[in-house]
């Protein structure tokens, strides 16, 4: 049976409707659904389900169905009941605002009325988390974490493969050490500081007695120990074992903090057949989890892309994912890596992880999504969609050895939650899929990402409401800077952008993360994890910098690149998290809610007319340089120049900043809304410009009316209506008419 439905007309339905129209536009791209168990699914949806992703489950078509339906006719309705709440806390704190504004912002008063409104809870006793079966990786194995989007199947196998990477390649082909080799060619001078710069990081992490590895000869395995030269390591059991003849070995394993790393030898390798020692190579473990994301970094709006994703998932989860590119004149084809195997220094078989611990990122609980209609004609809750398909995927994982999971566990972080009713609501949902699905309850773990205000003031309560399933607790400082400006967008003008980077709830935010963590005891049993390093191509300032998370008592933090992976992991072996964990631990330390609710206004508002303009065109370019590729090309997350043309990982997070930013200013008269649209246009050519390398783009100037600069427009001069804050309803509309133009198009 099927559902055939045509779109008679199309037309550009107003703002105050967007969510209705959403729910209409399904019949963009799709003509057939098929009814399963009283639901309308999208044939793509259908086809991928039953034909491939059920396979091998022992899971019928039959009871799949029935639970997908029972889990969105019960809990559809909760979802939009939370999100009404959110609405309600929203009005409520806006009023409060409002009815205060000429008079000094009271703190306490503020604090109060947030614990009346509901919206601040009230803490309960201690506790420690009781989440088993959690894999290494996330337990007991700090280190860099990647995140990559699920739709581009490169992308997500150089994730799972970056467990491993070469430090001479990243030293080599980057600025990590202040300089770039020139462009083409080997650069015998800029070889050797690689070189030598290892040796460096060597004697820092593998010392050896009475001697350094920048003089060493030879490297040998003699009676289980390794002796370089004839020298021991000071500490010989860092020493995991070899690979080869034990008196001459092709690679020599050796772990630091938890971390191996592969020294490898090769006469017949340039670089090896010129080194003393004949080491070809250190290559370091690195990206030790990486999340493949379904939400901000893509752009899926109807079952297609949906589809897209979910296969890709599924490739993964079974092994046999595969891409073959074109590069330099030669096709290449990108396959999961094996495990690494060794000798033991016992003589026995070690066997190593040969790709990242790999969570899935599920979307949040405000969308919804065309590839699957309720009985009354609705879209159905996307964060429902996505639980419920990424979880049956990752069965496929559980039925094979060596794969993603060697715990029987399914990762899956869930964003933008708001409090602890919300995640409540995510364990509910993960339990019901077990249950419908034949899963061992508590199977799915879940991430849970502190990126609302509303999740942050109450975190100690978010983490309790998931206390058998959470794994993982992430700052995700761009979403929560969004967050906190549209929170308190009555209450006055924010400060410039630079300037709320420096306001006190950040630190506070940050601190509480990791505190309250260790407080539900996350030590030795979960991730806690930090945010991503935004500036791909500057790798020294990233080594820097990026220390101080590690220095925070963070287990994991998120990097752009395996590149940058194997050289944040650099700073995990120059730093022992647990360490750290256990004297946060011992002193207790504790940031209080009181710093979080520390607002981000202006108190000087005397800025210059051009610092006004240059603050707004700085916000319009980032929006721009984002939405052009996010409408146009269905480009997620990619590396979009700045205004001073810096390359920047941009996501939707860092587009809520700024549309937020700019609808401040307009609401609060800093800034007119006609010099917004000059700002707008001007940046808009800057755009372009930017672009102009990319045959297939499409200028926004001159005529400034296609659809991804409406969108951008829209982001900014509406952006005070948009729920939470949020750019996907208005980029999703945008999005669907895009593929609906192109579609008549063809």
């Amino acid at each position: 049976m099927k559902t055939l439905v045509k779109l008679e007309k199309f037309e550009t339905i107003p703002d105050a409707k967007i969510f209705k129209y959403l729910s209409n536009l399904w019949s963009f791209g799709l003509t057939e659904y098929f009814d399963r168990a009283g639901l309308k699914v999208a044939k793509a949806l259908v086809q991928f389900i039953e034909h491939r992703a059920l396979l091998d489950t022992d899971v019928s078509a039959e009871v799949f169905w029935a639970g997908v339906a029972g889990l969105i006719g019960e809990l559809g309705p909760k979802n939009h009941a939370l999100l009404d709440f959110r609405k309600e806390l929203q009005a409520k704190i806006d009023q409060w605002h409002i009815s205060r504004r000429k008079e000094p912002h009271d703190h306490e008063a503020y604090k109060q009325f947030l614990i009346e409104i509901g919206y601040l809870q009230e803490e309960g006793p201690d506790f420690e988390i009781e989440t088993k079966n959690v894999d290494p990786e996330i337990a007991v194995i700090p280190g860099p974490q990647l995140v990559v989007p699920v739709t581009n199947a490169r992308y997500a196998l150089n994730a799972a493969n970056a467990r491993w990477g070469s430090l001479y390649d990243c030293l080599y082909g980057t600025d990590a050490m202040g300089s770039l080799p020139p462009d083409s060619g080997y650069n015998r001078g800029h070889g050797a500081r690689v070189i030598a710069r290892s040796r460096v990081f060597l004697d820092t992490a593998f010392p050896i007695v009475g001697l350094s590895h920048a003089d060493a000869r030879r490297y040998h395995v003699q009676d289980g120990q390794l002796l370089i030269n004839d020298y021991p390591l000071e500490q010989p059991k860092k020493f995991i074992g070899y690979r080869g003849n034990p008196k001459a070995p092709e690679a020599v394993v050796l772990c630091n903090n938890a971390l191996h790393v592969e020294l490898v030898f090769d006469r017949a390798h340039p670089i090896g057949a010129r080194d003393q020692a004949l080491l070809a190579d250190v290559v370091i473990e690195s990206a030790i989890s990486a999340i493949i994301d379904c939400e901000d970094s893509v752009t899926c709006v109807d079952a297609e892309d949906k589809v897209h994703a979910y296969a890709n998932w599924l490739g993964l989860m079974k092994g046999d994912l595969e891409e073959t590119f074109d590069k330099n004149d030669l096709s290449i084809t990108r396959r999961l890596n094996p495990d690494r195997i060794y000798t033991g220094a016992d003589g026995a078989v070690v066997k190593l992880k040969g790709r990242a611990l790999l969570w899935i990122r599920n979307v949040g609980h405000l969308m919804t999504n065309p590839a699957i209609l309720d009985p009354d004609g609705n879209e159905v809750p996307e964060g429902l969609l996505d639980a419920v398909v990424t979880t049956l995927i990752g069965m496929h994982d559980l039925k094979r050895q060596g794969g993603n999971s060697v715990k029987g566990s399914i990762y899956i972080v869930k964003p933008k939650m708001h409090g602890p009713d919300e995640v409540a609501f995510a364990n509910e949902t993960f339990s019901k899929i077990e249950e419908f699905l034949g899963l061992p309850e508590y199977t799915v773990k879940i991430g849970i990402m502190d990126e609302e205000r509303r999740t942050s003031v109450n975190l100690k309560e978010c983490i309790r409401a998931a206390i058998k399933r959470v794994a993982f607790i992430n700052t995700g400082f761009l979403d929560r800077t969004g967050d906190e400006l549209h929170t308190s967008m009555e209450a006055g003008p924010f400060s410039r952008k630079d300037f709320i980077k420096r306001k006190g709830w950040i630190t506070a935010y940050e601190d509480q993360n990791v505190d309250i963590g260790l407080e539900c005891g996350f030590y030795g049993r979960a991730q806690i994890g930090k945010g991503m390093w935004a500036m791909p191509d500057l790798m020294a300032l990233m080594i820097e910098q990026k220390i101080e998370h590690p220095k925070a008592g963070a287990s994991c933090a998120w990097v752009p690149s395996p590149t940058a992976a194997t050289l944040h992991a650099l700073h995990y072996h120059l730093v022992d998290v647990f360490a750290i964990q256990k004297n946060l631990i011992k002193v207790g330390r504790r940031a209080y809610v009181d710093a979080l609710l520390d607002l981000p206004l202006a108190a000087y508002r005397k800025w210059t007319k051009d610092q006004i303009i240059r603050e707004v065109e700085n916000n319009a370019q980032g929006i721009l340089g984002y939405v052009v590729r996010w409408v146009d090309h269905g480009v997620g997350c990619s590396k979009v120049p700045d205004i001073n043309d810096v390359g920047l990982m941009e996501d939707r997070a860092t587009c809520r900043i700024s549309s937020q930013h700019l609808a401040n200013w307009l609401h609060h008269k800093i800034v007119s809304s006609e010099d917004v649209m000059v700002a707008m246009k001007r940046m808009a050519g800057v755009v372009d410009q930017q672009n102009g390398f990319d045959e297939s783009y499409v200028p926004m100037s001159p005529s400034f009316n296609g659809l991804a600069f409406v969108a951008a427009c829209d982001l900014v001069f509406k952006g005070c209506q948009q729920p939470s804050g949020y750019t996907e309803p208005l980029l999703h509309q945008r999005r669907l008419e895009k593929k609906h133009l192109e579609s008549n198009a063809n």
